[in-house]
C-alpha cells in the first residue's frame, strides 16, 4: 500500500481523484482492512496545513485527540480526553471520530458549538453541516464553530464491548440581539439528539423549554442528567 501525505489543497484533490483512500490514524479501518486486503494507495492528511489547526474556533480533521487542548472550548476538550486509552488518543483523529466511529463522541460538542464542518472533494472545498457530513462521509478537513460564553460535557462511565456510555454536552451563546442560546445534545444509545432555546435567567423555565424539544422524549436517567449539566452551565455563564 502507497500511503501519500500531501501538503496542499490541490495535491489531496489530485490524490483523490487518482483514487487514494482517506485515512487518519486508521485506528478503525486497520482490522478490515488485514481481513479484506489494503487499497492500493492511502492518503493521510496530517501533514495539510487546513487539516492539523487547533484554535479558538477550528480544529482540524487530522489533528490527533492527545493534541486538543484549552485552545479549543471546554466542551471539546474534555470529550476528546475522554475517548479511549492514551495510547488511542495518541493514534487517532478528529475526523475519524466524527465521520468514522459509530460512537461520535465529538459529535455532540460539535452540535452545541453549532460547528459546520469544511469538506474537500475533487472539485474543491466547501461548507458542509455535520447532518451531511455524518450521512455522507466525505473527507471532512476541519470543523469551525461560534465561540461559546461557556460550555460543559458529560459522559457516564462505560463498559468496554458494552452499549455507548450517555453523553450530554451543553454550550450558552451570545445572540446578536443581546440575549444568550443554550444549546444542547445528548447521545443516548445509538442516537444523538440536539436542540437550542432561549438561555434566560429563569433556570427552571429554560428546563421547561427543552421538555418541549426532542430531548423532552429522553430516558428519565438521561433527562435527569440532562436538566443537572443544564442548570451548571446556566449557572457558570451567569458569573
Amino acid at each position: 500500500m502507497l500511503l501519500r501525505l500531501p501538503t496542499s489543497l490541490s495535491e489531496a484533490r489530485r490524490c483523490l481523484a487518482e483514487g487514494a483512500v482517506p485515512v487518519g490514524g486508521a485506528t478503525l479501518v486497520w482490522a478490515q482492512w488485514q481481513r479484506d486486503g489494503f487499497p492500493e494507495q492511502a492518503m493521510s492528511l496530517r501533514r495539510l496545513p487546513e487539516a492539523t489547526v487547533v484554535g479558538a474556533e477550528t480544529l482540524g480533521a487530522a489533528v490527533l485527540l492527545h493534541q486538543v487542548d484549552d485552545r479549543v472550548p471546554e466542551v471539546l476538550r474534555r470529550a476528546a480526553a475522554s475517548i479511549g486509552t492514551g495510547a488511542v488518543r495518541r493514534t487517532a483523529t478528529v475526523g475519524g471520530n466524527i465521520v468514522g466511529s459509530t460512537l461520535r463522541c465529538l459529535l455532540p460538542p460539535a452540535l452545541v458549538l453549532d460547528a459546520r464542518a469544511t469538506v474537500l472533494d475533487r472539485d474543491g472545498t466547501y461548507e458542509a453541516d455535520l447532518a451531511e457530513v455524518v450521512a455522507k462521509r466525505p473527507l471532512m478537513l476541519a470543523i469551525r464553530w461560534r465561540r461559546p460564553l461557556v460550555s460543559g460535557y458529560h459522559k457516564a462511565p462505560g463498559e468496554a464491548g458494552g452499549p455507548p456510555p450517555l453523553v450530554v454536552a451543553t454550550a450558552v451563546h451570545a445572540e446578536e440581539d443581546g440575549g444568550r442560546r443554550l444549546h444542547t445534545a445528548v447521545r443516548d444509545g445509538d442516537e444523538v439528539v440536539s436542540a437550542g432555546v432561549p438561555a434566560t435567567a429563569d433556570t427552571r423555565q429554560v428546563l421547561d423549554s427543552l421538555d418541549g424539544t426532542a430531548l423532552g422524549g429522553l430516558p428519565g436517567k438521561a433527562r435527569d442528567v440532562l436538566r443537572r449539566e443544564v442548570a451548571d452551565v446556566l449557572g457558570r455563564a451567569d458569573t
